[in-house]
């Protein structure tokens, strides 16, 4: 027999905010962070794309993570650290030192060897990695190149010289914990060893889609019995030094171009759409728990999640299958594990990234299996695309429109591409059942459902 799994934590780092609270607060009002790509970027291509969605100062403290740690992690494990950490205060559980001088927690109320986590990332420590690949690569020719102008440059070659050496940027060292912190099942195993949570610890790696599979199996793992707690959401860090990652996506012709306004860029489902607003990354992380063991600990209840599934296109790296036939038995399986009809659904979170190809699919799919009277909004409207961690984020985003019966706008939507009953304005309504969905450059789609707890 199945188990029931509810929510019983969330915990947010996004450009929105730090925290739940502020985090769902923004996203109600429609805000968006949205600025111009770092100037040093642009020394190194002129870019097509050149908004983002940045982070805010976030001092890593603040985050739970000690002095001795940041320079052993990767961001992208700090953020994840975050999220976890008020992802768990919010569950109730107690913590308590693990040792005398150690920097880690044992969890109260829950078995250690019962509790696992489950991870999604897509890139995971990238940054660490290019951060030393340019430190190896330039040291030693910014050496010789500065040398060189101090000695030879008269005043006008001194000016020109001096200019490509700033262009040569790169870090102070070269980390000697880099193959610890590239890994891209670091976050996920930073969790584990700050909880001590000795359970199963996987991490999916599965592009745009890690975050909602992540929660997917996280899912399985408490219904069938395997673990009683699951720690679980996706991760993203995107801010290198030269924009390498930025570009990577630029020329790929994925991103948004330029508006008058650049806050109105990014607009899912428009006819106007012109690509996805790009993210410095973030983490979200929910705490999955089965009902009886949070009930017992009286934890409160967000949500309860009731089906997940994934399918494969099978068609191509970097678009989706023309027609959505996978993406429409993803959903019809994701139900059929939650035993609901389509009808039952009262909302869906979209995959929404405001490219042109994957809005049009992904409408027209929503509209089959739907029908226009489903409300439909995009996160990525507001957030730009985490990828890795966008499927946890809209995940939390989906618990708390059921927690509390509303939900945000899909912004900068002007001219809908298809008569679907998207979100316009933010309104009370009754949710009981909505959906979050997922695709993913290689052909991943996923989607878990989830119904409001009463």
């Amino acid at each position: 027999m199945n188990r029931r799994v509810v929510i019983t934590g969330a915990g947010v780092v996004s450009s929105l905010g730090i925290g739940v609270d502020k985090f769902w607060s923004q996203c109600l009002k429609g805000m968006s962070a949205v600025a111009a790509v770092p100037t040093s970027w642009r020394h190194h291509d002129d870019l097509h794309s050149r908004v983002w969605s940045p982070l805010p100062d976030i001092d890593p403290e603040s985050l739970g993570v000690a002095r001795a740690e940041r320079l052993q992690l990767d961001p992208v494990a700090m953020l994840a650290l975050g999220a976890a950490r008020e992802a768990i205060g919010r569950a109730g559980f107690g913590l308590a030192p693990a040792g005398e001088r150690s920097r880690n927690f044992l969890l109260s109320g829950a078995d250690s060897a019962r509790t696992g986590v489950f991870f999604g990332t897509g890139l995971g420590g990238a940054i660490t990695f290019l951060q030393n690949h340019t430190y190896h690569l330039l040291r030693k020719p910014r050496a010789v190149l500065a040398a060189y102008t101090e000695k030879h440059g008269d005043s006008g070659d001194r000016e020109v010289l001096k200019a490509i050496v700033e262009q040569l940027a790169h870090g102070t060292r070269f980390n000697p914990f880099e193959v610890s912190m590239v890994m891209p099942n670091a976050p996920a195993a930073a969790i584990g060893i700050k909880y001590n949570l000795t359970g199963p610890n996987q991490t999916c790696c599965l592009a745009c889609a890690s975050g909602t599979v992540a929660v997917g199996n996280a899912f399985r793992a408490v219904r069938d019995g395997r673990v009683d707690v699951a720690v679980s959401g996706g991760c993203e860090y995107f801010a290198d030094e030269h924009g390498h990652i930025f570009r990577s996506f630029d020329v790929s012709g994925t991103l948004v171009r330029e508006f008058a306004d650049p806050q109105t860029a990014n607009r899912p489902f428009d006819e106007k759409r012109s690509g996805f607003l790009f993210s410095q990354g973030g983490a979200a992380v929910l705490v999955l728990e089965e009902l009886e063991h949070a009930q017992q600990r009286g934890a409160s209840i967000m949500a309860e999640v009731t089906g997940f599934a994934e399918t494969f296109d099978a068609h191509s790296m970097m678009s989706l299958a023309p027609g959505g036939q996978q993406i429409e038995r993803m959903i019809r399986a994701t139900l059929s594990d939650a035993g609901l009809s389509p009808d039952a659904v009262d909302y869906v979170n979209a995959h929404g990234t405001g490219t042109k190809n994957n809005d049009e699919i992904e409408a027209d799919v929503i509209d089959r299996v739907f029908g226009k009277s489903v409300r439909v909004n995009s996160t990525k409207s507001l957030l730009g695309h985490t990828i890795g961690a966008s499927g946890a984020f809209e995940a939390v985003v989906t618990a708390l429109t059921l927690r509390d019966g509303v939900t945000h706008i899909c912004k900068n939507l002007d001219t809908p591409l298809l008569d679907l009953n998207f979100v316009r304005r933010v309104e009370r309504f009754d949710p009981q059942v909505g959906l979050s969905q997922s695709f993913a450059f290689g052909g991943h789609n996923a989607a878990v459902v989830m119904r409001r707890f009463t």
